[in-house]
């Protein structure tokens, strides 16, 4: 029998599709159904490498992982990585097919796009009970709905009841719900069988009219309110860094460098886990201030964001910040805009030539046009010696390092995905997801408690997965404890 479907669209970006994905992934995990979450087509700098060695967005690895099941390529066939300049990169079935330009994408991609998403779903109808599938943006913009590979689309393609999800905290939800409904063609409104709406702040009874007047006038049932939950939830793009994050009284107080094309800023998730770190996001515009550690994250266009750095005279805070003894850690491009010097020859991100770093890695990276993704297993050469380390690479640069002896240390077995200076202040790594690694991240968070003086933490701990598990179930709870699926599905 063919896997049933449910689909989530949202009223607009940022509205909650995702979560709600993960956590009826989970739902239906937990009732004992095989199932499987996809999106067809993703726009998004956070993205994962499966075992395979296929990219796809960061959000369908956490669905994955919220049913239970490995994620693969075919939960998200098509990842559009933007890149400035309104042009981004393709990854088709998990691989690069190229970057386009917005104009030109459904132009050059439609077709071969449809038929990777139809292949997926047919691959993951076979082997699953349910397919629970994502949106993306609104399914009601009328000038992109005739070319939108995403949303109803899919939901027709597979007779699937769909959820429409509205955020009320950026107000306007019920025009936002009425005008989404409206705007849907008759076939696609008939899939509509409930709404959810999302992040609620206020008192329930004062919403009660509005929620009545709501189903009287669109016919369609209101499944559920979910409150505001402070939970952590895995971002799918940098949207959700606009949030304003609260700051907690805290032992250490890290600032991760919001670069213009952030990129996999998923991988500091573990440290939203640690409740003796405060995070902070700053803008390159912003006072770097005296933190405790900087993380420079990875950035889709490593040369443009460092020309940013500079302009905005972040590189000097950066600089004048590690002349002081402060604590840097760049990741994949944050390591790469770190060194010595990037080569671009090709002109791979629109700045052809060879630019200057910030000097404060011995480290000089060549941009190819072959890219770099795989899942990686090594082991620390520091704190804990010998500790086993997972992550994964994505990246077109190729780096060397100008010292390898005397103030430098190879970080792992594998010398070309890590170093740090003797002193243990200056790191760089090419491995996304380093953190998730519990014994090393509470090792890293110990020598910055040292420098002030307070105890160490235990390291004996559990890899973050455990903790993300703890937090999916959580979530999954909170979510459906305001929820009523009935009108819409039934239990495998």
């Amino acid at each position: 029998m063919a896997a049933q479907a449910l689909m989530i669209v949202g009223t607009t970006s940022h509205a909650g599709k995702s979560l709600l994905t993960a956590v009826l992934c989970r739902w239906l995990a937990q009732h004992g159904c095989r199932v499987t979450p996809f999106k067809g087509q993703n726009m998004a700098l956070n993205a994962y490498v499966t075992s395979e060695g296929g990219e796809i967005g960061y959000a369908q690895a956490v669905q994955a992982w919220a049913a239970g099941v490995e994620p693969e390529v075919a939960m998200n066939p098509i990842l559009l990585k933007p890149q400035g300049n309104m042009t981004s990169q393709v990854i088709l079935n998990g691989h690069s097919a190229g970057v386009t330009e917005a104009a030109n994408y459904y132009r050059d991609y439609f077709d071969r796009g449809w038929q990777a998403i139809t292949t997926a779903l047919r691959e993951l109808q076979e082997r699953f009970d349910w397919i629970v599938c994502e949106g993306a943006g609104s399914p009601a913009e009328v000038n992109l709905k005739h070319r939108d590979l995403t949303n109803m689309r899919v939901a027709k393609y597979l007779k699937a009841p769909t959820i429409l999800v509205a955020d009320i905290d950026r107000g306007g939800v019920f025009a936002h719900i009425v005008g989404t409904l409206m705007l849907l063609d008759p076939d696609e409104r008939a899939l509509i069988r409930g709404v959810v709406i999302n992040k609620f702040r206020g008192q329930r009874s004062l919403l009660e009219s509005g929620l009545k007047w709501l189903e009287e006038t669109t016919g369609v049932p209101v499944l559920g309110v979910i409150p505001w939950l402070n939970l952590h939830h895995p971002a799918e793009d940098s949207l959700d860094l606009l949030d304003p994050r609260p700051q907690r009284a805290a032992d250490l107080q890290i600032t991760v460098v919001r670069l213009p094309r952030i990129a996999n800023f998923t991988d500091v998730d573990p440290l939203l886990a640690e409740p003796t770190v405060s995070l902070r996001f700053c803008s390159p515009s912003d006072p770097l201030g005296n933190p405790d550690a900087v993380i420079v994250p990875g950035t889709k266009t490593t040369i443009a964001d460092l020309q940013v750095l500079r302009e905005t005279g972040m590189a000097q805070q950066l600089q004048e910040y590690a002349a002081q003894g402060g604590t840097i850690l760049g990741i994949c491009g944050g390591w790469q805009l770190l060194g010595e010097t990037i080569a671009d020859p090709e002109g791979l991100e629109g700045c052809q030539g060879v630019h200057a770093g910030l000097g404060l890695m011995p480290l000089q990276t060549h941009l190819t046009p072959k890219k770099i993704t795989q899942q990686r297993q090594t082991r620390s050469l520091v704190f804990p010696s010998d500790t086993p380390i997972h992550g994964y690479e994505i990246h077109h640069g190729q780096s060397t390092y100008t010292a390898t002896v005397g103030d430098w240390q190879m970080l792992f077995e594998t010398p070309e995905l890590g170093c740090v200076n003797t002193a243990r202040t200056l790191w760089g790594t090419y491995l996304h997801g380093l953190f998730e690694n519990g014994s090393w991240r509470r090792h890293w968070l110990n020598q910055l408690r040292s420098r002030r003086q307070l105890p160490p933490l235990p390291t004996a701990i559990p890899d973050y997965a455990t903790e993300r598990d703890r937090q999916l179930d959580r979530l999954t709870d909170a979510v459906m404890a305001h929820l009523n699926l009935e009108p819409v599905c039934k239990l495998c």
